[in-house]
């Protein structure tokens, strides 16, 4: 993997989960990468990353990355715990490039709505107008200030977004069968 795409990665990258997952990935990279210089800038950028987790969140969400079958754990007879990145780990680092996030076009559309509605506090005002700028660009419409509506499956774009700025608590996510005003949402979509 290229340095930029880490460096890429370092820059964005807010949440414990995903920092996590960045140092596996990084593991993977230094074993791939050839160079001696690549392994100092990879050691380097995964360190400054490692400094600013703390052990309890990093056990958190190394239990969050096991449930959702990214990683896999092996325990040796000696107590040496082993982390590895399994294929579902390196697709999800490779396929979530924050800035390149794209939800896929259904082939053919199931008929419901993905509804994410958001009450994030005024504290948090830089974080709900980033969360809405990605929703625009994921192709969402904004029915309302704080509702965006989707036709397609986007469950797992908006479950990383959540976890990335770290806003559970104030985001959710319906899946509706139908909206009073849907032939305009149709239209916007182009589904009919």
């Amino acid at each position: 993997m290229r340095l930029l795409y880490w460096n890429l990665m370092e820059r964005e990258l807010k949440a414990t989960t995903q920092k996590v997952l960045l140092l596996l990935g990084a593991g993977l990279a230094l074993g791939l990468s050839g160079s001696p210089a690549n392994y100092f800038r990879i050691l380097k950028a995964v360190g400054k990353e490692w400094e600013d987790i703390n052990k309890r969140a990093i056990h958190r969400a190394i239990k969050r990355l096991y449930q959702t079958k990214l990683i896999d754990i092996k325990e040796e007879k000696d107590g040496v715990v082993t982390l590895k990145l399994n294929e579902n780990g390196k697709e999800k680092i490779l396929k979530y490039q924050i800035g390149n996030m794209k939800i896929p076009v259904m082939k053919k559309w199931d008929g419901k709505w993905r509804i994410v509605l958001f009450d994030i506090p005024e504290s948090k005002k830089k974080i709900r107008d980033i969360l809405r700028f990605h929703l625009k660009k994921l192709g969402f419409f904004e029915f309302q200030k704080s509702v965006f509506v989707h036709p397609f499956e986007c469950k797992s774009e908006i479950e990383f977004l959540i976890e990335f700025y770290q806003i559970r608590r104030h985001v959710r996510f319906i899946i509706a069968e139908s909206i009073d005003n849907e032939l305009y949402l149709k239209r916007h979509f182009k589904l009919i």
